[in-house]
């Protein structure tokens, strides 16, 4: 036994007569006795771990906050707009991709506890420094379109709660940023949290508008295809904006810096299937509230941020204005702290740098550097004068669903190497819905974009 220092003047500790102990499990245990050389000495007991509804809600986290923060802007403006143009038929997408959300999730969660390592360290030590950069490449244009989006919103959110956004934008900004360099990683997480709140408003919207349930029944359950290339655009960024490439990575770093075990993995797979049922409920009702409203009063087109409001006012009335500005300023703060974080942690991975939120700037300089500059890249162009805010939202989404397949091959390749995860590896339903998501956004993804180049070349 590693020899200790005693206190009160006693010898060095070199055997402790521990038979005072019980064999359970000492956390929930009161005080008990030990015999040190003859001296009797009292440990106080560790408090009794919590249980019931508040030992599952402790272990919610990176899951909830990766989720949750896919419901940003551009996932607001995607699911406004699917509602608004084509009803409730979009809904069976997301049917399909809760499910693949939640599987994707959970196999980054798995990556995080069974190597301790993030996406891009793997990619990098398995598939060397070329894929590395490559993947880092991929994140990195899918981020910084999504970045600006975030403030964007922000914006968006204060003229809807008349504000200035050349006040509002740069504000927040610096809250961000102190939020990150100045909290410690569990503080940062319990904010995030917090701010999954706001999306409630959505479901009691949902219901007061008084869908046709037997509509919704329908879009859910049976899928319906169009040529369009306006339903294949929105249909891809669906996808993209429900796993969005940054979720991927985020997922995985952050299960890294909670300090998760591969022993004590299992928690973990509950909390990202929670978050993906949480945030994907939502992201439906928002289609059903704007189908029920916007659709049915041919408002088929969103433009403004103000007309995406328009939804809510079967719920809120003269206030939905108000209502959906707090909503969208909450979504865009906790996409707009978590983007930066997941690309400042991309590029330190592949670099080998350190990273993470409890450390400062002295010992992870290049870390909170990205951070900073991300932060400042997105609040710069969300204030460029007269840009498209729906338009950018929605379309940014569909670039996240093009870009999603190759990230989507890294995870599966690597979450099937029994060297990495010796028994964490894959099973063979999760190799199933794994890859069957893989199959299902690349096709789409192909059938988009070859309606959008036989469209040119007529």
């Amino acid at each position: 036994m590693k020899q200790t220092n005693a206190p009160d003047g006693l010898e060095p500790l070199k055997d402790l007569d521990l038979s005072g102990l019980p064999s359970r499990p000492r956390s929930i245990y009161p005080a008990v006795r030990l015999n040190i050389r003859g001296r009797s000495v009292s440990l106080r007991g560790l408090r009794r771990p919590p249980g019931g509804l508040l030992r599952w809600l402790v272990i919610l986290g990176p899951g909830l906050i990766t989720s949750a923060a896919g419901n940003d802007a551009g996932g607001i403006a995607t699911y406004s707009s699917a509602g608004a143009r084509f009803g409730y038929d979009l809904i069976w997408v997301m049917t399909l991709i809760t499910v693949s959300l939640a599987v994707v999730q959970e196999m980054c969660a798995r990556l995080g506890a069974a190597t301790g390592r993030g996406l891009l360290d793997l990619i990098r030590e398995r598939f060397g420094i070329g894929w590395a950069l490559l993947a880092m490449g991929v994140l990195f244009v899918a981020n910084g379109g999504v970045i600006v989006t975030e403030f964007m919103g922000i914006g968006a959110a204060a003229e809807l709660l008349g504000l200035p956004k050349l006040l509002v934008v740069p504000l927040a900004a610096i809250i961000l940023w102190y939020l990150i360099i100045f909290g410690s990683y569990g503080w940062v997480e319990k904010v995030f949290l917090v701010m999954t709140l706001v999306f409630f408003a959505y479901p009691v919207a949902a219901v007061l508008a008084r869908p046709d349930w037997s509509e919704v029944a329908r879009g859910a359950l049976v899928p319906t295809l169009q040529l369009d290339q306006e339903y294949l655009f929105l249909l891809v960024g669906l996808l993209g904006t429900t796993i969005s490439p940054f979720m991927l990575f985020f997922q995985q770093s952050s299960t890294v810096e909670r300090g998760v075990a591969r022993r004590h993995y299992g928690p973990e797979r509950l909390d990202a299937h929670t978050g993906a049922i949480f945030s994907n409920l939502i992201a439906v009702t928002m289609i059903i509230v704007t189908a029920a409203t916007l659709y049915q009063a041919g408002q088929t087109h969103i433009e403004t941020a103000a007309d995406a409001a328009l939804a809510l006012e079967p719920f809120a009335g003269a206030a939905a204005t108000t209502l959906f500005g707090v909503g969208l300023l909450g979504a865009s703060l906790l996409a707009g702290a978590v983007l930066p974080l997941t690309t400042a942690y991309a590029v330190s991975e592949v670099f080998g740098m350190p990273k993470g939120v409890n450390l400062d700037f002295r010992r992870a300089p290049i870390f909170f550097g990205l951070f900073t500059g991300m932060i400042l890249f997105g609040t710069g162009l969300a204030l460029v004068p007269d840009l498209p805010v729906i338009q950018w939202l929605v379309a940014v989404q569909v670039l996240n669903g093009v870009l999603l397949p190759i990230l989507l091959l890294f995870i599966l390749r690597l979450i099937n190497d029994r060297r990495l995860m010796g028994p964490l590896k894959n099973s063979r339903l999760y190799n199933i819905l794994g890859w069957g998501t893989f199959a299902l956004i690349t096709v789409a993804v192909v059938v988009m974009l070859g309606g959008q180049v036989i469209s040119f070349l007529r």
